[in-house]
């Protein structure tokens, strides 16, 4: 019998993500990919997995799951679990994690000031995936189970049967909350925009509207000026890019993205800030900041090196 998480009851949406379905844009295939790219490599490192493999991202709240495996390992990153062995339950903080035996069940908890949470899986899942990765992109039915969230009475395979006994791991603190304002790089199209429309766009506080999704995060609030109409010839999108449409209203596009758009863009949000936009959740407000293209790489560096040192760090305590 196949390794397994079985899925004994879902009441969110989850989706099997990794870091995205690289290399098709030019067929016109977004990347996907997990919406917090920084909550799925913490998980990974905890459990001891490269930092691409697929784990499950969590909207509000998790699933219960029971493990048809020898034994299995996760961690849930952004909410802490229930772990029932028998007719024993024990409580798994969030970025702790714990080795379960089989028939032994998992319920992930609320997400804890979060949109998503990530579980994953010592050794990740034993899927073959659509366009080389697990991405799960629902619009297309791409990846996942299905290309579709996961339901009650579905079965996860694993990668491992078995995982063996050792000293579990919790990830080091790390701040996840959202910043106040979000670093943004003007343009490619702020010609587009009078001065007052992008005073408007860095001076504002917006609110998460509940129109958004795995798309677009679209913001209420003041309406941005465009100085010469809304429509461009379609051209590429990037993580990040804030379109503004007739209404004036941006939206910043985010994991499911379309390739392309044919709204002016009047920035794009640094890479570094990125993440924290997927951890927004509807009502919350965000702000925008001016920077420079060399601050803002200088900011994806920074976090780079700080994934580096968490994953080094949780290494050096399994040697």
């Amino acid at each position: 019998m196949s390794a397994a998480l079985n899925v004994v009851a879902s009441s969110s949406i989850a989706l099997l993500q990794d870091l995205g379905r690289t290399g098709q844009q030019r067929y016109g295939v977004p990347v996907s990919g997990a919406l917090d790219w920084v909550s799925l490599r913490i998980a990974n490192a905890v459990v001891g997995n490269p930092d691409g493999t697929a784990a499950l991202e969590l909207f509000y709240r998790g699933p219960t799951l029971e493990v048809a495996a020898g034994s299995a390992r996760v961690v849930a990153i952004g909410a802490a679990s229930e772990v029932v062995t028998g007719g024993t339950s024990r409580t798994v903080a969030a970025g702790q994690s714990v080795r379960l035996a089989r028939g032994d069940r998992l319920t992930v908890g609320p997400c804890e000031g979060s949109l998503v949470a990530y579980l994953a899986v010592e050794g990740g899942f034993a899927l073959a995936g659509d366009l080389g990765s697990l991405s799960t992109f629902p619009r297309a039915g791409l990846g996942g189970i299905d290309g579709r969230p996961i339901r009650k009475g579905d079965a996860l395979p694993l990668a491992l049967a078995g995982v063996p006994e050792r000293a579990e791991r919790r990830a080091p603190k790390w701040d996840l909350a959202p910043p106040a304002r979000v670093r943004v790089v003007l343009g490619p199209q702020e010609d587009h925009f009078t001065e007052r429309g992008l005073r408007t766009l860095l001076e504002s506080t917006y609110t998460v509207s509940r129109q958004s999704d795995r798309m677009g995060m679209r913001l209420e609030g003041s309406p941005i000026e465009h100085a010469r109409g809304f429509n461009i010839v379609s051209d590429g999108t990037a993580p990040g890019s804030i379109q503004v449409p007739g209404n004036g209203l941006p939206i910043v596009l985010l994991a499911d993205r379309p390739t392309t758009g044919g709204y002016p863009k009047i920035a794009t949000v640094a890479s570094a800030d990125v993440p924290a936009l997927g951890r927004l959740r509807p009502g919350a407000t965000i702000g925008f900041e001016a920077t420079g293209v060399e601050e803002a790489e200088a900011a994806r560096c920074e976090l780079e090196e700080r994934l580096g040192a968490l994953r080094e760090r949780l290494a050096r305590r399994s040697r």
